[in-house]
């Protein structure tokens, strides 16, 4: 069977107005030797007021200039692209200007709807971040990797594949719709090295405009592998400035271990609670279809230093607990145990909402409270109605920070709990909850939101972790 690499290029990857492409391209014709490639690209960053910021960021800023009757100009993302069109020939350049200049104008108009109406959201959003980011650079590194040799072509919005539901701005693939539209991408593969396409944008079957929540990028990459593992011998490889190491480096700056393999749980759990491995939701939908296929997380400027994620990993040797990591701006939502059911059953299936963890309930005056914590504080307070609405009398509480140590077989980690909690307590932090569960290959620690309560009970933690004996 013909290898696929499905190969995901995020932001970070492209650089400040693209500044690593020249990487990018090498590392696609080196993938490309014993492989066809489909490579996802993410909007690029640019350099505003000498800072990396999304173009992304940049066109959200001029959806809120619309809403409050300020013009809005996508004259700061154009310039991004100019400078990028410098990296393409001669033969392609006219084309290549053509097609920045169809799309921006695509999304300038969105713009111009939002500015008109004083309301930038649904569609209107969702058409201007497409047109201008994700969509634009699939073409525009078409034109590059058609430039420097490489057989290419790119994937139009008329032909798209990744097919979602009715959520505009935070939608769900949809697999069985989007086996049905497959006919071109698989058309282009069949025919080309290497297939750009643009990350984190859908469409509907009626052919609105959609988007996933930020990080969709991933979750784009997964489901283009879920829709061409029966096809071709199908991996993934997110390509980023570094590969797993044992916890953020932001956050600890010595000391660190590289994470050779990771099981597909320790990789979502990892995900859900900070690491910026890949979106937790991107390893959920490969497991919910049922598929089995190798990703790699490949260090670009050092390809020989990857982590392998695998559904069922061979035999472990190395220390059981294999990251620390931590989430702030968190919330505990608190609900009698009798009306939780339904909340949950709600969020899995109207919301489709995932991104937080049971905690043990506990009762008060004779009554059973159960505990969420969501892992996005903002999430929930945008939707704070929704929830209460479950149970008037729940309560919220913001500002919570979650330590989590993770790996499959913590279980052989000896005092693991008593040693990580008297650690946090050496730090001064309180702690306001902790929940160590064998079965779900986890430690949760909850403490205040303030300061730097997170980084400092990290460094704690994963310093302790390398004087903890282990079976």
């Amino acid at each position: 069977m013909t290898k696929l690499v499905v190969a995901k290029f995020g932001g970070s990857a492209i650089g400040p107005d693209g500044v690593y492409i020249p990487e990018i391209v090498q590392r696609i014709k080196d993938l490309k030797k014993d492989s066809k490639i489909i490579a996802v690209f993410s909007a690029p960053l640019t350099l505003y007021n000498e800072k990396k910021r999304s173009l992304t960021d940049m066109v959200l800023e001029q959806g809120r200039n619309a809403e409050s009757g300020r013009t809005p100009s996508l004259n700061s993302v154009k310039s991004t692209y100019q400078k990028i069109l410098e990296m393409i020939n001669l033969e392609n350049t006219e084309n290549c200007k053509n097609n920045i200049n169809s799309h921006l104008e695509k999304a300038q108009k969105a713009l111009d709807e939002a500015y008109e109406n004083k309301e930038f959201g649904d569609e209107v959003r969702s058409r201007a971040l497409a047109f201008s980011g994700e969509i634009l650079m699939s073409h525009v590194m078409n034109y590059i990797l058609r430039s420097n040799g490489v057989e290419a072509d790119t994937v139009g919005f008329e032909d798209w594949p990744i097919i979602t539901d009715n959520n505009i701005e935070s939608t769900n693939f949809l697999i069985s719709e989007s086996k049905e539209r497959m006919g071109k991408i698989v058309e282009l593969v069949e025919k080309n090295e290497v297939v750009t396409i643009g990350g984190f944008i859908g469409k509907t079957v009626d052919n609105v405009t959609t988007t996933y929540e930020r990080g969709g990028s991933d979750r784009t990459a997964a489901d283009l592998g879920i829709l061409f593992h029966k096809k071709y011998e199908t991996s993934i490889d997110f390509e980023k400035d570094s590969a797993v190491v044992s916890a953020d480096p932001k956050s600890v700056v010595s000391g660190l271990r590289d994470v050779i393999e990771l099981s597909y749980n320790e990789a979502r759990l990892a995900g859900m609670f900070g690491m910026k491995i890949l979106d937790p939701i991107a390893i959920k939908e490969i497991v919910e279809n049922g598929v089995d296929m190798p990703i790699t997380v490949t260090n670009m400027k050092n390809p020989d230093k990857t982590t392998t994620i695998k559904r069922v990993l061979d035999e472990q040797k190395g220390h059981p607990i294999k990251i620390v990591t931590g989430k702030e701006n968190c919330a505990i939502f608190r609900i009698e145990t009798n009306s939780v059911q339904k909340l949950l059953t709600s969020l899995e299936k109207d919301k489709r909402y995932s991104e937080f963890v049971i905690l043990s309930p506990f009762a008060k005056d004779g009554i059973e409270f159960s505990r969420i914590l969501f892992l996005d504080g903002d999430y929930v307070k945008r939707n704070e109605k929704y929830l209460l609405g479950f149970d008037s009398l729940a309560t919220i509480t913001y500002n919570r920070g979650v330590i989590t140590l993770i790996g499959d077989e913590m279980w052989r980690v000896q005092q693991v709990a008593s040693r990580t909690s008297a650690k946090i307590g050496e730090t001064g932090l309180n702690i306001l909850n902790m929940d160590a569960q064998e079965e779900t290959s986890r430690i949760i620690i909850v403490v205040e939101d303030t300061d730097d309560n997170i980084k400092k009970a990290i460094n704690a933690i994963h310093q302790e972790i390398s004087e903890i004996n282990f079976i």
